[in-house]
């Protein structure tokens, strides 16, 4: 199954090759490939959840954390699927793109959603490094999907900051593999070979290697100060491209820093990396508020409120115990949310024609249901009960103001200006007198059911989680 889950893609993506004449078959074979990996990632998920892990082959296994961003990754691909067939046929019809254009798109997110696939259930830190850089070359592609010249530009800085950011985290892999040069017995080596050959690596060399994948993965995470690429990504990219990868991709690159914190720890403890988690984590809050007020661009608005909730997550897994639990919630519940956010914005775009704040006045008047979405969406994200965000902040501020009191409070001074910052932005394209010349026109119930799904997921899991996944975030948290 784990295997079938990456096929899948693959096939979509062969498949749209084939069917290159017709839009609805090559829509309907991304839709059906998504589909498939979501019922296969729930079966790999249960199957973990009751065995431990999911070796399928040498090349393959799925421990929690894995299943967990499996079912992330398929849940959103879905929603995302769903929402690009109407939303990219209204740009066709506005003459905005091409069929050609529709095509690469369809073949590009098909080789994404796999390789991410791939990320997740490789048993190889090699084969996880390939994936992840997989994915910016896929995506570099989707960023620069208009043409323009602001897109060309987003597409190249995204790709040579990330795959920058990538040859360090790889030279990191590579020094964490002198702890089995010795003990070589194949080429293969898997991350739970490299755990256990963890008591022959020298703690300086741990270190160093730590700081390096850090630093690398982190560009892909999105941490400050090695975020610049983020902002001008998300705003530049299709909607729903930009949904998985602040909801999803940035997960999936988080999930390798979180491999080798693991490792990391076996030699050095847990204090190193939990410090660093800590440091960086903070700066990418601050970052994030300081900036938070100068936004006139609504998409890149929420790539910023992105770069605050990795470093939020990177907060609670650093702290660790009952934070590192909170960090796991978190990194759920903020998949779902970001991605029913930037969803509702196509839609706003769509109907306004702009991503500029200043040109976007109204929007509960002109698209109610979208408006209340969007509007419900902030409220999530930015940790108002009754979402779970709000427990998870809650708990991690908690857990850290008994530790580290005076950073703690700052912290929280910061989430409250990024809470200013928001509303201030929000409420302006809210409410107000829609533009004169904006026409009303009716809501497409294909293109408010996608979000609306992904609120309702992250309402539900408020307050009752399956029990398989409640084994899984119990499992990961654990592990930190």
């Amino acid at each position: 199954m784990a295997i079938l889950i990456i096929l899948v893609a693959l096939a979509g993506a062969a498949l749209i090759t084939v069917l290159a004449t017709d839009r609805r078959l090559i829509e309907g074979a991304t839709l059906l490939a998504a589909v498939m990996a979501l019922v296969e990632a729930v079966i790999v998920s249960q199957t973990v959840a009751a065995l431990g892990s999911y070796d399928a082959l040498t090349f393959f296994s799925v421990d929690s954390l894995g299943a967990l961003l499996l079912l992330i990754i398929a849940c959103i691909s879905l929603a995302t699927v769903a929402y690009s067939i109407p939303y990219l046929r209204t740009e066709t019809a506005k003459n905005i793109i091409s069929y050609k254009q529709v095509q690469h798109y369809y073949l590009l997110l098909n080789l994404f959603m796999m390789a991410m696939f791939l990320a997740v259930s490789s048993s190889s830190p090699i084969f996880t490094w390939i994936s992840i850089e997989a994915t910016t070359l896929a995506t570099a592609f989707l960023i620069s999907f208009y043409n323009k010249p602001t897109a060309t530009e987003a597409a190249w800085k995204y790709l040579i900051i990330n795959s920058i950011g990538l040859l360090l985290g790889f030279f990191g892999t590579l020094l964490y593999f002198t702890s089995i040069e010795a003990n070589l017995t194949s080429g293969f080596i898997s991350w739970q070979g490299l755990a256990i050959a963890a008591t022959h690596l020298d703690p300086v060399i741990a270190r160093i290697a730590f700081i390096f994948v850090l630093v690398g993965y982190g560009t892909k995470v999105g941490l400050a100060p090695m975020h610049t690429w983020l902002p001008d990504a998300h705003s530049k990219a299709p909607v729903p491209i930009s949904a998985l990868l602040s909801g999803v991709l940035l997960n999936v690159a988080l999930m390798a820093v979180l491999r080798f914190k693991l490792i990391t720890d076996l030699v050095i403890g847990p204090d190193f990396t939990g410090h660093l988690f800590l440091l960086f984590g903070g700066v990418s809050i601050l970052f994030a508020a300081l900036i938070i007020f100068t936004q006139k661009n609504y998409k890149r608005l929420l790539a910023y409120s992105s770069v605050e909730n990795m470093g939020i997550i990177l907060l609670g897994f650093g702290l660790g115990g009952l934070g590192a639990l909170a960090a796991v919630f978190h990194m759920m519940y903020h998949a779902f949310i970001k991605s029913a956010l930037f969803l509702a914005s196509g839609t706003i775009f769509l109907n306004y024609s702009s991503t500029k704040i200043a040109n976007v006045k109204g929007v509960l008047t002109a698209i109610p249901i979208t408006g209340g979405l969007f509007l419900a969406g902030f409220f999530a994200i930015t940790g108002a009960p009754p979402v779970g965000i709000f427990l998870t902040k809650l708990s991690i501020l908690a857990i850290g103001i008994k530790t580290y009191p005076v950073s703690t409070v700052l912290v929280l001074l910061l989430m409250a200006v990024l809470f200013i910052g928001f509303l201030k932005h929000t409420s302006a394209m809210m409410f107000g007198e829609k533009p004169t010349q904006l026409v009303a026109t009716k809501e497409s119930v294909w293109l408010i059911l996608p979000p609306l799904a992904l609120l309702v997921i992250v309402l539900y899991l408020g307050f009752w989680l399956p029990p398989f996944l409640q084994i899984l975030i119990n499992n990961v948290a654990v592990q930190y």
